[in-house]
């Protein structure tokens, strides 16, 4: 499992809740005491200066938790009013209620304040959301969202599945300026449209997490200082005992992707990379840098007597090397049976020999993005561009998933909420909607040289793929916007060198 903060679904929440309760220790209605608290406590850090709060609970928990919040402002001086749905079944919602100094008030559009209130609490519904919101529901939201300066959600925005950051139904959402979840993030926080609706997000602790399920089958990989053990060099070592990398490049006049993937391979402290095209393009691959070795490759038998090296340890097959080539060097790649990083072109020739699909093995590391990944596997894809109409929605964690056990490897999903998930159900997320101007060509090269470096040093595929992900952000962060892909590998050593590696 790769090291980072465990997200929790909202199934695995309800349930370390129940696991709680029913040790004895504490009783739904402390929890939703100490939930209401914490959000109160994080509304008056944001805003020290009382100022009108519209409440606004849902007939559950999250409406309870909700109730609090309203009391525990009241009692700190703030004007507040609450518009509440009727009430569910929920008995320590309706027990906050009754508790509460503050008229509760149907929700609905005559009882709407005449004036805006600055402050909206939206805990209608949080986490388990089932269905998107009703059209009356939403335009009283919408409304809301005309008038307040600023939104705080409990949990999550109403209509936003948690489970999938996807937006259950065809209504918007009301975007959150702050979140605050509790013990644990849930998918949706990061995935999809939940980075942007949910704003800043807040994980308040409620003494439960104990009894969170164990071991960990899904974390937010973010902590790069992590990795400095596994990337240290301590204790020296011929170049051989940390990894020989090969990575393969076109032919004439397309080789920028392969060499970028090569310098971030050795960038990464893989002990020697060695760039193999073709035998026309040798002269242009002559360029510095000098450390980088280049073997002349120009068929599926030339990469199979490379190969039969035994110091050779990981294999790079995609970047810029063209699909026909990479078609013809699939197989002979597949059937080394060692690790092996497949990225572009050859994730396009894969797709156009599914007969080869069977020879995919634990040993890899696939790393499609959208149109890629559409292209392996187009059912999934389907599924995942379906309407999303009802929670837990199918959601990018659920198709890298499915695409791992599939073909028995470790798959990464690109894009700003990047997933990398195992065939064992092991999965990780990095959100990165921060670095935009990491959306520049030849950064997944990059990135994909990164990994494949990794793998060749002894990482397995799945924490490569973890820590290549989380090094690539750093490098971005590193480097700063306007960069380009070239930036990324001298990025490197700084990165580096600031965890300690």
């Amino acid at each position: 499992m790769a090291d980072g903060v465990q997200i929790l679904t909202s199934a695995q929440i309800r349930a370390t809740e129940s696991a709680a309760m029913g040790s004895g220790g504490t009783t739904g209605a402390q929890l939703m005491e100490r939930a209401g608290a914490a959000v109160a406590g994080q509304i008056r850090l944001r805003w020290p200066q009382p100022r009108r709060v519209l409440v606004l609970c849902g007939p559950g928990n999250n409406g309870g938790d909700g109730i609090v919040i309203a009391r525990r402002l009241h009692e700190a001086g703030w004007p507040v009013e609450v518009l509440a749905l009727p009430e569910g079944p929920a008995p320590d919602a309706a027990l906050m209620r009754r508790r509460c100094p503050v008229p509760v008030r149907p929700l609905g559009e005559a009882a709407w304040p005449a004036a805006p209130a600055p402050l909206i609490v939206d805990a209608l519904f949080g986490t388990g959301l089932a269905r998107g919101l009703g059209p009356d529901l939403a335009a009283l939201l919408a409304r809301a969202g005309e008038t307040a300066a600023e939104v705080v959600a409990v949990d999550g925005p109403s209509g936003l599945c948690l489970d999938s950051g996807r937006v259950l139904g065809s209504v918007p959402v009301l975007p959150a300026t702050l979140t605050v979840t509790f013990d644990s993030l849930r998918p949706g926080h990061l995935l999809d449209a939940g980075a942007a609706l949910c704003g800043r997000v807040l994980v308040a602790d409620i003494g439960i997490s104990s009894f969170r399920p164990q071991p960990a089958q899904l974390v937010r990989i973010e902590d790069a200082s992590l990795l400095a053990p596994r990337l240290s060099k301590a204790g020296g070592g011929h170049k051989y005992a940390h990894g020989h990398l090969v990575v393969i490049a076109s032919g004439a006049g397309q080789g920028g992707a392969a060499r970028l993937a090569a310098r971030a391979g050795l960038r990464v402290g893989a002990g020697l990379v060695t760039l193999g095209p073709s035998r026309d393009a040798m002269a242009e691959h002559a360029a510095p840098p000098d450390a980088l070795m280049r073997r002349a490759l120009d068929s599926a038998e030339d990469l199979a007597t490379l190969l039969s090296d035994d110091r050779i340890a990981a294999l790079c097959l995609g970047p810029g090397c063209g699909v026909s080539r990479a078609g013809a060097l699939l197989r002979v790649a597949l059937e080394w049976r060692r690790p092996l990083v497949l990225d572009a072109d050859a994730l396009t020739a894969l797709s156009q020999r599914p007969e080869l699909r069977s020879l995919v093995h634990p040993g890899c590391v696939l790393t499609p993005h959208g149109g890629e990944f559409a292209r392996l596997w187009p059912d999934i894809a389907a599924r995942l561009a379906a309407p999303a109409e009802r929670g837990p929605a199918f959601s990018r964690l659920d198709a890298a998933r499915a695409a791992a056990v599939d073909l028995g490897c470790s798959v990464l999903l690109k894009g700003p909420d990047t997933v990398i998930a195992a065939p064992d159900g092991a999965a990780a997320i990095h959100a990165a909607q921060d670095l935009g101007w990491l959306a520049t060509a030849g950064a997944g090269d990059v990135l994909a040289g990164l990994i494949s470096g990794l793998m060749a040093r002894g990482l397995e595929p799945f924490k490569a793929a973890s820590a290549g992900v989380l090094l690539h952000a750093a490098a971005a962060r590193r480097a700063g916007p306007g960069l380009i892909a070239d930036d990324l590998p001298e990025a490197l050593p700084a990165v580096l060198a600031g965890l300690g590696a």
